[in-house]
């Protein structure tokens, strides 16, 4: 594998919405890489609250700080995703044990998919680990204040998603 493929790295997820947490593990992973790509899974079988179009133009604003940070939607295998945009290492979040057992096996299943892609891990800091896509979007749904764990870009996305349902 060529030196540059290992230092283009794939946070793949679906952001639906993106959190303090994940820009957290953005910004700490962004200097370790020359490149850094967003992949916004399209995920229709989780049945995201967001369309993908809102997700990674939400994604894009909260990470513009970023010079080399992309954002791209992707829908189809991770594998395919990873090898179409060139990336050599597969950028994880731990937020708890309870994570781990279920990103273990998703690194294992991609180490077969995809041999030359390495599988980072990386922890959010303390006040993000609690915080989850699924936790906000249900607070925000059900009219709670979400505005410590979302951009407010995001927080006002949610808000029109819930008046529109």
């Amino acid at each position: 594998m060529s030196v540059s493929r290992h230092r283009t790295a794939v946070y793949p997820g679906t952001f639906d919405p993106i959190t303090n947490g994940h820009i957290d593990l953005i910004d700490r992973a962004a200097p370790l890489f020359e490149r850094l790509i967003i992949g916004v899974a399209e995920s229709p079988g989780k049945g995201p609250a967001l369309p993908l179009a809102l997700r990674v133009d939400l994604t894009r604003k909260a990470v513009a700080h970023h010079a080399h940070v992309e954002v791209l939607g992707f829908d189809g295998l991770l594998a395919h995703f990873v090898e179409e945009v060139g990336g050599g290492v597969l950028l994880r979040g731990l937020r708890a044990v309870s994570d781990f057992e279920y990103e273990f096996q998703l690194a294992s299943m991609n180490r077969h998919l995809i041999p030359e892609v390495e599988t980072l891990f990386l922890t959010p800091a303390e006040q993000y680990g609690f915080i989850s896509s699924s936790l906000v979007r249900e607070i925000s749904r059900l009219g709670g204040d979400v505005s410590g764990f979302v951009t407010a870009d995001v927080a006002a996305a949610l808000k029109t998603q819930w008046q529109r349902a």
